[in-house]
């Protein structure tokens, strides 16, 4: 049968991670210097509230949620409307993220600061409110730690709407940057390798992953990550899917590594464990029946990875 170049899943698998429904049109050739301001004149535009990791959220009395504010009422809440991006323009009218001291204390009793990480694992917020979090506050984190030049260390100020900021000594352009990180699962028959670091729920087990390293390719450091973390030498690596991830602003790239050998030397100055699991194991960690182990959440990329695995035979 030839190769043909599109063969793949009818739907692509990036669609069903947390994080990545954003539907917002980015209008990214658009950009004006003052396009955030012209948005923010719209009457029509809706704001995100985000700061210190989370986000301003409405409940209503049955405990849904809602992120989006008007401009009076964001300015009603403290938000900075000078350091304001301009994440596009939705159906609704234009979509702008601006940071605010996302505080609990004196807030309305209507309005929760909810840490970004508990707005995805309870699902708060649909999913294309959830892509727009996760622009918007990748975006905001950039700023917030660029504010100085990194070639003469003068301030920079913010351009583009939000896409860009320029040395105010030396006129250096920077553009917001994006950390690739690579998250892989080993397979090899019916058995895949799974881990656990430090910092996890305990009984959970998740994929390896690591960040790429400049000049390397994502199948490169899938390789170098696993044998670092696990001492397992992988032959082919395919990509699976990706996924925005805004801690602080990192894109997770999902892929199988073909597994050559089966002794594990893991890092335990990084790892807590990591073990071979046979498939039958994992399909009752998927599904919640195992006694006492279990996968990340279903919005998880690395949940996806397992499942896709898992579910193949």
């Amino acid at each position: 049968m030839p190769f043909r170049l599109f063969d793949a899943p009818p739907a692509e698998p990036s669609q069903f991670v947390g994080f990545a429904g954003n539907i917002i049109d980015r209008q990214s050739e658009k950009r004006a210097d003052d396009s955030t301001e012209t948005a923010l004149a719209d009457p029509s535009a809706r704001l995100l509230l985000m700061g210190g990791g989370r986000i301003l959220l409405r409940l209503d009395g049955d405990g849904v949620a809602a992120g989006y504010f008007k401009r009076a009422e964001a300015a009603a809440l403290g938000a900075d409307m000078r350091n304001a991006v301009l994440l596009g323009s939705s159906p609704e009218g234009p979509v702008v993220a601006a940071p605010v001291a996302a505080e609990a204390d004196g807030l309305p009793e209507a309005i929760k600061a909810i840490d970004y990480r508990s707005v995805y694992m309870q699902g708060l917020v649909d999913a294309a409110a959830l892509g727009a979090l996760a622009q918007g506050a990748s975006l905001l984190a950039w700023h917030a730690n660029h504010g100085f030049c990194g070639k003469c260390g003068q301030p920079t100020e913010m351009r583009a709407g939000g896409y860009k900021r320029i040395c105010t000594g030396c006129n250096t352009e920077h553009f917001p940057r994006t950390d690739p990180v690579a998250i892989m699962l080993a397979v090899a028959n019916d058995r895949c390798v799974l881990g656990r670091g430090r910092h996890f729920a305990p009984g959970m087990y998740s994929a390896l992953a690591g960040f790429i390293e400049p000049g390397e390719t994502i199948e490169n450091a899938v390789r170098r990550e696993t044998l670092e973390e696990a001492g397992i030498r992988l032959g082919r690596v395919v990509y699976h899917a990706s996924q925005p991830w805004p801690f602080p602003y990192s894109l997770m790239i999902g892929c199988f590594g073909e597994a050559l050998n089966e002794d594990i030397d893991p890092d335990l100055a990084e790892l807590e464990d990591c073990r071979w699991f046979g498939r039958d194991e994992v399909l009752s960690m998927l599904g919640r029946t195992h006694p006492t182990l279990f996968t990340p959440p279903p919005g998880a990329i690395a949940h996806h990875l397992i499942r896709a695995w898992a579910e193949s035979a």
